[in-house]
């Protein structure tokens, strides 16, 4: 069996940090100590770098077919730049549409992501429908690994839902350790102030945001919540952006509810300056929206006190010609999404810089939550013995800049240009392979394997 040692790094993982050695044998950590031997071991000298867990992006959209056209990044290109960011295992979104099968929108991401993964993956699964005779076809999708579902109070005609559906879901879920994720905003609303901004021949990017008022979030949070609590189940809101939705959390949680939230480095670093005036803002047409900076602190300090669990990055990316462009004059026509998967960790990295988070913290919020939320855990999201050998060599002493020129995301711009940060990603492993190595690709696509999760909300 191949080993690897990893010598002379600062272990990091969400409770401890340390000097050691990693010993890895095959795909699993198979020990950690000081001076470990290992004659014949492949060597890696992580002297004066961290040495954490690989990250875990729950919230990706890798080619989803979404207004009138499909997600810029497939499995292949979308797991590589995942690897070059440091993360070892992505839960993309599978969808069940209108008159599918819960199955058949299983199968359908199954048959995307064969072959072409270079790091580890999971599916959840949309549900746009889920009568009483399907509760016992959503157990099947969940014995089969696919744990967590997510429903939609926005997109009508699309992916929306109503609110029986969703406590019907809830219900059934949390019978048998499932998990509802929350697309919460109040779409129908949202729809009728979309038609009045038309009428007034409001129809440039930045009326995206404008359109949708953290209100409308906020309402969906807690009614999300209220149906959560009435179905005596957990649930999880999805990229939360605003002060005011995570209020909604914050309550619940401080009466003993168990809701769950994540949000996204666009919130904690991105405006709705940044819409600006022009077609240039398409860039950042996502939902929900980019909102005034003051809503950032805020966030921050949820993750902080644990009032967010978990950062993903809803990597959804469309490229600015011919696809953002379909919506050049009508803001509603713009594909929402945006790239962001390869940038996450070393984003969120600069939240220690900052002093917004413990360095402890940062690992958690990029690995070890979601690997407990979700199902993974401690297989992935922590450097323990057993664990699989997803690890990453970070140098937090290099900067680097973000650019359209450098990313390996197959998107035509990048959504932080010229931003500069701290902490660069050295060398990632995923179960024991060497991935990416100073700056090389050094998998292969299919590598990846399909992770069948276990009961979720173990946090």
């Amino acid at each position: 069996m191949a080993q690897t040692l990893i010598t002379g790094g600062t272990i990091v993982t969400a409770a401890d940090t340390y000097r050691g050695d990693v010993l890895i044998e095959g795909d699993k950590v198979a020990a950690i100590g000081k001076s470990l031997k290992a004659p014949g071991a492949k060597r890696i000298n992580a002297t004066g770098k961290y040495v954490i867990p690989g990250g875990i992006d729950v919230h990706t959209h890798m080619e989803l077919p979404f207004g009138g056209t499909t997600a810029a990044d497939d499995f292949r290109t979308g797991t590589i730049a995942a690897a070059y960011g440091g993360t070892t295992t992505i839960i993309d979104f599978a969808v069940q549409y209108k008159g599918e099968s819960l199955l058949q929108g299983v199968d359908n991401w199954h048959k995307k992501a064969e072959g072409k993964c270079a790091i580890d993956y999971g599916f959840h699964l949309i549900t746009t429908e889920l009568e009483d005779r399907q509760i016992e076809e959503m157990y099947t999708v969940m014995d089969e690994g696919v744990t967590s579902f997510k429903m939609f109070m926005a997109y009508p005609g699309v992916f929306l839902v109503d609110d029986a559906t969703i406590f019907r879901a809830m219900l059934a879920a949390g019978q048998r350790g499932g998990l509802i994720c929350m697309h919460a905003e109040n779409g129908i609303v949202i729809n009728e102030i979309i038609k009045h901004a038309l009428a007034q021949g409001h129809t440039a990017p930045k009326y995206h945001a404008l359109t949708r008022p953290t209100i409308a979030e906020a309402e969906g949070v807690h009614r999300a919540i209220a149906i959560a609590e009435m179905a005596e189940s957990p649930v999880y809101i999805v990229h939360l952006s605003c002060a005011d939705a995570l209020n909604q959390v914050r309550q619940a949680r401080d009466r003993g509810i168990p809701a769950f939230a994540e949000t996204c480095p666009q919130y904690l670093f991105l405006s709705i300056d940044d819409y600006g005036e022009d077609f240039d803002g398409a860039k950042y047409v996502m939902t929900p929206p980019l909102r005034d900076r003051a809503n950032q602190a805020e966030l921050w300090k949820g993750l902080r006190t644990d009032d967010l669990q978990v950062i993903s990055t809803d990597h959804c990316p469309f490229c600015m010609k011919e696809q953002k462009e379909l919506g050049h004059d009508d803001f509603t026509k713009i594909p929402n999404g945006a790239p962001g998967v390869e940038h996450r960790v070393s984003l969120i990295y600069n939240g220690v810089v900052e002093n917004r988070i413990s360095l402890n913290r940062f690992v958690e919020l990029t690995s070890t939550a979601a690997a407990k939320m979700f199902g993974l855990f401690p297989r992935k999201g922590t450097i323990a013995v057993g664990s699989d050998a997803d690890i990453v060599i970070f140098d937090q002493t290099k900067d680097q800049t973000i650019s359209v020129k450098t990313h390996h995301m197959n998107v035509d711009y990048s959504a932080y240009e010229g931003k500069t940060i701290k902490g660069t990603v050295d060398v990632v492993l995923s179960r024991g392979k060497i991935v990416i190595d100073n700056g090389e690709f050094k998998g292969k696509s299919g590598d990846g394997q399909f992770l069948k999760r276990g009961e979720c909300v173990a946090i």
